[in-house]
């Protein structure tokens, strides 16, 4: 950030008449607006007042800053298709960004990381600075949680693709990220989002979707090994499991070495930073201060 100006040197040296109006309103210019809009995409069974606390930390430390906490599919209503949930989320992400010419910040959590993901991907005119994804699935889920069991009931982890992978299952947004490393064929054949968003299966809209992700300056995954959720952890940096569920990491994946996405030009670009924060919980990410002067302060300039 540029060092405050004296007021007093301004009046020595600033020249007089329609030149001095002139050169005092540039300077306003140059120190207002000093950060830029935040939107806030919730994640699964969230809504916007679970993010009181991150609100109050970045009011704390950035009092300016304008922050805008989408309402929109909350609680039970986040279960529906990702698909349908895309296109509203993107109309109130458009609405915001008309009103911020000078780009704007998106911070989404969980499930709301996928969506922002195809928000980017699908919006040809977004002004998206940083995308900060926290502790979002990014490259998929395979594993047993809570939200699992409490919505697939008797499911063990082997067997949720025989729900998941047809045209019942994906009308659960759960389903729609679900990655089984045993069973790839069918993913990439049933599963109508995770694939197509992170271009493992060849569609017609591949490079627009390419250039428009391409538009954000920087990405932000946040992520860590006690998350208890998001299986695996790694999934929050783009790394999954194989067949074998060894995880491998970002860098290794097919869709970071073919660049389906722009993912490995953006890294190439210096414009991918992790962070990895151990000791916190799933739904503690949003609320935790050490991970937002960690892993989110800095990025919101």
């Amino acid at each position: 950030m540029d060092p405050p100006v004296d007021p007093e040197w301004v009046e020595m040296r600033a020249p007089r008449g329609p030149s001095a109006v002139l050169l005092m309103l540039l300077l306003a210019a140059g120190c207002a607006g000093a950060f830029r809009p935040l939107i806030i995409v919730h994640g699964i069974l969230d809504g916007p007042e679970q993010f009181r606390n991150l609100s109050a930390f970045i009011q704390k430390v950035h009092p300016d800053t304008q922050v805008s906490i989408i309402s929109l599919y909350n609680c039970m209503e986040s279960l529906k298709p990702l698909w349908e949930q895309i296109q509203e989320f993107r109309k109130a992400i458009e609405d915001i960004m008309k009103d911020s010419p000078e780009g704007v910040h998106l911070l989404c959590f969980s499930q709301g990381g996928l969506i922002c993901r195809a928000v980017l991907s699908t919006s040809p005119n977004h002004n998206v600075h940083t995308f900060i994804s926290l502790s979002s699935p990014l490259a998929g889920q395979y594993g047993d949680t809570d939200y699992l069991n409490r919505y697939l009931p008797g499911c063990m982890k082997k067997t949720v693709f025989l729900f998941c992978y047809n045209n019942l299952g994906q009308k659960l947004s759960i389903c729609n990220y679900w990655n089984d490393p045993h069973h790839r064929d069918i993913y990439l054949k049933n599963n109508t989002f995770l694939p197509l968003v992170n271009g493992e299966k060849p569609h017609k809209l591949m490079k627009d979707w390419r250039e428009n992700f391409l538009r954000i300056k920087k990405m932000v995954l946040i992520g860590g090994p006690d998350d208890g959720v998001i299986t695996p952890w790694q999934s929050s940096h783009f790394g999954f499991y194989d067949n074998s569920e060894d995880v491998v990491d970002m860098r290794n994946q097919q869709f970071y070495k073919l660049d389906t996405f722009g993912l490995k030009t953006l890294d190439a670009r210096g414009d991918v930073a992790l962070c990895v924060q151990a000791g916190v919980k799933h739904t503690h990410w949003h609320s935790n201060f050490t991970v937002f002067t960690n892993c989110i302060e800095e990025w919101l300039v």
